[in-house]
């Protein structure tokens, strides 16, 4: 097993260690949502509070490991398989870190999430940018349009400047940490125009493709 999967292994292990170890100090009701604001707006039980984000990792993390056994273009994932490791350990530490703010806030060091999830998110953005850029094809990672998964210069046109893209919107997820109740909006207005913008420039790029091998086989007829 290589350095990245003890280090999954051992995130989730963490988590765990941390949430058992704190429970017993817990008021019988914690935090589960906070408004724009980073104010609470909504508690649990502090037994399902403390649960939902190791239910979420565990079998995500399965998930994870088993899409490349069961993708029809398994064997390009050897070609970015490092990366594709090394988002499962960044996505980990980002619900890893999460759980973290919620059981301080049930302990009583209330640091509010405007702070937290910009810069978590900013760094989970800017990975998987680096992800998208390294991705052959295949049908659960990266930029997965009928016109990527058609054609192989669509995909990599599209991944190449898709990368680059979710790495800017990291970078303004970052800045979000500076403006409060808007910090939300910092994280989910680029991440969104990034998935629209790449959508339609598969699309475009595929029905210039279309256009161009047309073009070419109208002169060759004619040649």
């Amino acid at each position: 097993m290589n350095p990245v999967r003890y280090g999954i292994v051992a995130v989730l292990i963490l988590t765990l260690a941390i949430t058992i170890l704190a429970y017993p100090a817990l008021p019988d009701m914690i935090p589960s949502h906070w408004n724009a604001a980073g104010e609470v707006d909504a508690y649990l039980p502090t037994i399902w509070g403390v649960l939902i984000i190791p239910l979420l990792m565990v079998p995500l993390t399965a998930l994870f490991f088993l899409l490349p056994r069961i993708d029809p273009l398994k064997e390009n994932y050897g070609k970015f398989r490092s990366y594709y490791d090394g988002f499962i350990l960044v996505f980990l530490v980002f619900f890893l870190l999460i759980q973290v703010q919620i059981i301080l806030w049930g302990l009583g060091y209330q640091i509010s999430p405007n702070l937290i999830i910009p810069p978590l998110a900013g760094a989970l953005f800017i990975y998987l940018g680096f992800l998208v850029e390294h991705a052959e094809q295949n049908w659960f990672v990266g930029i997965r349009t009928p016109w990527t998964l058609s054609s192989e210069q669509v995909w990599k046109k599209t991944h190449a400047l898709g990368g680059k893209l979710f790495k800017i919107a990291g970078i303004i997820a970052l800045a979000g940490v500076f403006f409060g109740e808007y910090a939300f909006w910092f994280v989910l207005v680029p991440v969104l125009v990034v998935t629209v913008y790449t959508v339609a420039y598969s699309y475009f790029e595929y029905r210039k493709e279309l256009k161009g091998a047309a073009a070419g086989g109208t002169t060759d007829s004619r040649s």
